[in-house]
């Protein structure tokens, strides 16, 4: 039987804590507790402004996984190191190394070649600036409309040029769920980078990059196996975790 855990469910760029529901549903169905705090809409915010809200709103919860996706791969991390989270899981997510800003993640990682690669292959569909192509193409309409109703400018200029303020990967469990359709994050560039940067070889989910969205099911059932198995991923603080 899987324990009760607090999952800590951190949105990515663009998006507010809504885009979890779906997940957050079948988590509390499961029997855990689970919050999905909105990041600061304030053009100033900084990666510590984040990571203040997330903490804020976890208050005094125990036995927390942190989960981040996308964008939230940098908040994420220092959330669970200041909480010190049991279990830290990124999905579909940027990958941050120390003093890493995300203006420049893109040409450190190979992300903007990679991107590039993959588009010729699949005719732009990667890469597309038509978010029903490039972000929310396996997304329910009425879903993906939703979305971009709700979808808002984030991060704020102040948090895309700040470098990252940790020195190093938390010492925390790290596992890392890979989406083969995303079409933001190419497949093959976030399968490398993760065992570059983590040591991690990544579970994998058949979805585009909006996987809480299109397919919260499959997701559930990653994070909720996660709970129950939470010494399978592990992480030291050179940034290295073994294999989910």
């Amino acid at each position: 039987m899987t324990s009760k855990s607090t999952y800590v469910l951190i949105h990515g760029g663009g998006d507010v804590g809504w885009s979890w529901h779906l997940v957050a549903d079948e988590l509390r169905g499961r029997g855990h507790e689970v919050l999905t705090p909105d990041l600061p809409g304030d053009e100033s915010a900084t990666f510590t402004d984040y990571a203040d809200a997330v903490i804020e709103a976890v208050g005094n919860q125990n036995d927390v996984i942190v989960v981040g996706h996308s964008f939230g791969g940098y908040t994420a991390p220092m959330v669970a190191d200041r909480l010190a989270a049991k279990q830290l899981v990124l999905v579909a997510a940027m990958i941050p190394a120390p003093g890493e800003s995300p203006a420049d993640w893109g040409r450190n990682t190979g992300y903007t070649e990679a991107v590039k690669a993959q588009a010729a292959l699949d005719g732009g569909l990667t890469g597309s600036d038509d978010p029903y192509v490039g972000f929310l193409h396996d997304v329910p309409r009425e879903l993906a409309d939703e979305a971009m109703r709700r979808s808002r400018e984030h991060p704020s200029p102040a948090g895309r040029t700040e470098p990252w303020p940790m020195r190093a990967w938390p010492d925390i469990p790290t596992r890392f769920v890979l989406c083969t359709e995303d079409r933001c994050f190419p497949p093959d560039f976030l399968r490398k980078l993760a065992i570059e940067r983590l040591g991690v070889t990544p579970n994998e989910i058949a979805a585009s990059h909006c996987v809480s969205l299109s397919r919260p099911t499959e997701l559930a059932e990653l994070l909720d196996g996660y709970a129950a198995s939470p010494d399978s991923g592990a992480g030291d603080s050179g940034g290295s975790a073994r294999s989910a």
